[in-house]
């Protein structure tokens, strides 16, 4: 009876002994499998990251990359645009000479058809370019001994430009033009006409000289001699006076 009872008593004593030292080790083997499952969390979390982090940096980098992109196709656009203001700027330079150039021409032209004004024998007023050309080939063709066409080119003169400052001019040799064709009643009237017209002028005496004369060979010895005397009177001390005294010697 009393062995029975040991041997029980033994058995719950080694029953409670295993409970005892099974306890913990269980304990401890459920701490391992935390430990273990935290760590592959960290590990999962840790490989996301690693992910995310590389995937954000290739954005980054592709964004830097575009970003380079943009600002060389700028700078290659910017250098561009340099070169077509250089361009321009040549562009418009050489338009604004020849703008000025045209201009210039065209003054030059439009003034060759401008009156202006001109002082002629003392005699100011405004004059076209061509009335000083026309009259200077009518003056060429009486200095070349051609009386007749001189004497039309005169008279187209006159006719053509009535107001312009060589137009005394103009009849005063038409008057001498048509006193070497002899024909001292027409140049008579054409030197009486500059005389009355322009009293002032500087060629008046030598038209009075050159009225004396045709009157001479019209036979008008009297009438010749009263206009030379006038000469002398009015215009004394001039070489013109001193002409006319010379001539009035000659007259019989």
């Amino acid at each position: 009876m009393k062995m029975r009872l040991s041997q029980g008593w033994l058995v719950a004593a080694l029953a409670c002994s295993a409970m005892s030292i099974a306890l913990p080790a269980r304990a401890g083997m459920f701490d391992d499998e935390e430990a273990r499952r935290a760590i592959i969390d960290l590990r999962d979390k840790s490989t996301a990251f690693q992910a995310t982090a590389a995937q954000r940096i290739d954005q980054n980098s592709r964004a830097v990359q575009d970003l380079q992109n943009q600002v060389e196709q700028l700078r290659s656009e910017v250098a561009r645009l340099r070169g077509d203001n250089e361009v321009l700027q040549n562009d418009v330079q050489t338009l604004q000479k020849q703008v000025k150039d045209y201009y210039k021409d065209l003054n030059d032209r439009v003034a060759r058809f401008e009156p202006q004004k001109v002082s002629v024998e003392g005699q100011e007023g405004m004059a076209q370019p061509a009335e000083k050309d026309t009259y200077d080939a009518a003056l060429k063709q009486f200095r070349d001994g051609d009386f007749k066409g001189a004497g039309s080119a005169f008279s187209g003169f006159i006719q053509k430009y009535p107001q312009s400052p060589y137009t005394p001019l103009a009849q005063f040799w038409l008057g001498n033009a048509l006193y070497a064709q002899r024909d001292y009643k027409g140049s008579t009237t054409v030197l009486q006409n500059m005389v009355q017209a322009y009293p002032t002028h500087a060629k008046v005496p030598d038209a009075m000289i050159a009225i004396a004369n045709n009157q001479a060979e019209s036979g008008q010895k009297a009438a010749a001699r009263r206009t030379l005397e006038q000469v002398v009177s009015r215009y004394a001390g001039t070489p013109s006076a001193k002409a006319a005294t010379e001539r009035l010697k000659t007259l019989k």
